[in-house]
């Protein structure tokens, strides 16, 4: 259980919008190594919003004024391609980022997303471009409205698709472990029976 359960989300924003953005970039390979999932905070994104000394580079996007409480990307088609790392993941969600916003996600990276409780937003791309076009020219909050489902940002709306499963585990604050165990007292119900039923225990 992820214990971070939201049906509305209202936060800052960040348009990363070249496509194909990979695991290597979102978390590299040097920050696999722990035993734990400790640290890969600083992992997320590090050869981008780091320079060669380890200080921050004020041309990231995520180290500009304003982004310092960032919980939403929007991105580019394709983001999480390349190698299956879930740190990845785990990394986006340590930094606080909630939900991605984009037209298409590798499927590996998407897999991990809903184990862990990350919410993905798939767009088609006329109104992902107008979303992105419109965080480009204002910094303004975006809201995603999980009960409708829509995105909000001043006056533009934009409804999307999620599978129902995937809105309840994200609204309850589920991952996959979490949404397995919700189901614990049918579960043992069903174990009692079979066992009762086993020619073994006879």
């Amino acid at each position: 259980m992820t214990g971070k359960g939201f049906s509305r989300l209202t936060a800052t924003a960040a348009v990363m919008p070249a496509a194909n953005i990979d695991t290597d970039v979102i978390m590299p390979k040097q920050f696999l190594k722990g035993i734990d999932r400790a640290g890969l905070s600083r992992g997320l994104f590090h050869d981008l919003r780091f320079d060669a000394q380890g200080a921050p580079d004020p041309a990231f996007l995520l180290n500009r004024p304003g982004f310092e409480d960032c919980r939403i990307l929007v991105v580019g088609p394709n983001f999480g391609c390349g190698s299956s790392r879930e740190h990845a993941v785990w990394g986006l969600l340590q930094y606080g980022i909630r939900a991605i916003v984009g037209t298409g996600f590798a499927g590996i990276f998407a897999d991990n997303a809903a184990n862990n409780g990350l919410l993905l937003v798939s767009l088609e791309a006329e109104p992902h471009g107008r979303l992105a076009e419109h965080l480009a020219a204002r910094h303004s909050p975006v809201t995603i409205d999980l009960e409708a489902p829509r995105i909000m940002v001043d006056d533009l709306v934009l409804p999307f698709d999620i599978d129902p499963r995937r809105r309840r585990a994200i609204m309850l604050g589920l991952d996959r472990i979490g949404e397995t165990l919700a189901h614990a007292d049918a579960i043992r119900a069903f174990q009692t029976g079979y066992l009762a039923g086993s020619p073994w225990l006879a």
